[in-house]
């Protein structure tokens, strides 16, 4: 199982276009869905207890089979099915499905006395929700921002499956030879990829949040 070296020397340019692909396939999606979650998690945090049916049709569209996804877009978006939009279109419904939901999980953690004493101080709906609400729910926010991000990285190799997949596409390649460096390769770099997303992720929030930061501190 070791690394055969010359044959890692002689792929390099086509093992960092799947690595730069692989980036694009599953973080373009992340991005997008965290643009459109903030708003639509906000609208369904406000339907009261209507939410935990919307929550609960979002978790039915998460647990789809990500390869059933896959096959379908094609169908929907009207596109080929080799086309990387299919790709990209399927990870930001899984993103969306479970970013509005920690939207509306994060929301519904800021105490109400923090919402009344913002309301007694005079501040609007729309001010106090960017003044004090989004701020208090991004902790649990930048959570499921994580779990998105990690979950894409991974779900990404699978596509190999519809013949797209970036790195996963190494995967085929050694399993379908029996040989065993393209798998490993894919493996630590696609590791490498969550740890990095999941690590920046983190630096994000605690540069944003810094109230936050101070708080664990102590």
């Amino acid at each position: 199982m070791n690394l055969d070296w010359a044959w890692l020397n002689r792929n390099l340019e086509m093992i960092g276009g799947l690595l730069v692909e692989h980036v694009i396939l599953a973080l373009v999606p992340v991005v997008l869905a965290f643009v459109i979650s903030l708003p639509l998690g906000y609208l369904v945090f406000k339907t009261g207890k209507p939410a935990n049916v919307l929550l609960a049709i979002l978790g039915v569209i998460y647990s789809i089979p990500s390869l059933a996804l896959f096959v379908l877009m094609p169908l929907v978006l009207g596109t080929q099915i080799l086309n990387p939009v299919n790709i990209a279109a399927a990870l930001a419904v899984y993103s969306i499905a479970l970013l509005v939901r920690s939207v509306v999980d994060g929301l519904r953690s800021v105490p109400p006395s923090v919402q009344q004493s913002a309301s007694a101080m005079g501040y609007g709906t729309f001010r106090r929700l960017w003044g004090v609400d989004l701020p208090l729910a991004m902790p649990v926010i930048f959570a499921g921002l994580r779990v998105v991000t990690v979950s894409n990285i991974a779900l990404v190799t699978v596509a190999t499956l519809v013949g797209s997949g970036a790195l996963g596409k190494l995967f085929d390649l050694g399993f379908g030879s029996y040989f065993y460096t393209p798998i490993i390769v894919a493996l630590v770099l696609t590791l490498a990829l969550a740890l990095i997303a999941d690590g920046l992720i983190l630096l994000l929030q605690r540069g944003s949040l810094p109230w936050l930061r101070r708080r664990v501190a102590a």
